[in-house]
Parts: structure tokens; C-alpha cells; sequence
């Protein structure tokens, strides 16, 4: 269960660095483009994202193996 959990929240940090990525070089948001300008949605992902990357640093850190185990 923890492998599937730290390979979901992988995947949503990668999203989240990939989205970073694009407003670091191009200055397009990819989220507010799809989901509106800080509104409740946009805002629910970004939050989930976040949490997702303080769940997968914990997991990282005590819990050894990686996504392609499965």
C-alpha cells in the first residue's frame, strides 16, 4: 500500500515540477490555463500537489523502493 501511495504522489510531484518548468521558462501556468486564475479548483490542485510532495518526501526518506517494482 505505502509503494502505491509513494509512487501516486511521485507522479503528482513530477506534474507539479513539470508545470513550475513551463512558468520558469515560458511564464505559461499550465494549471490556471486549464483550471482559471487561483480559482477553487486550481487552488484544490495545487494543494493537493503539495501535500503529495510533503507525503512523497516523508515516504522517501523512511520507506525505501520506487515505482517500477510494480
Amino acid at each position: 500500500m505505502l509503494k502505491i501511495l509513494k509512487c501516486i504522489c511521485f507522479w503528482l510531484v513530477f506534474i507539479g515540477a513539470l508545470n513550475w518548468g513551463l512558468v520558469g521558462f515560458f511564464g505559461f501556468d499550465l494549471v490556471a490555463f486549464l483550471l482559471g486564475d487561483m480559482t477553487l479548483w486550481s487552488r484544490i490542485v495545487y494543494g493537493i500537489i503539495g501535500i503529495a510532495a510533503i507525503i512523497f518526501a516523508v515516504l522517501a526518506f523512511f520507506f525505501k523502493g520506487n515505482c517500477e517494482e510494480y
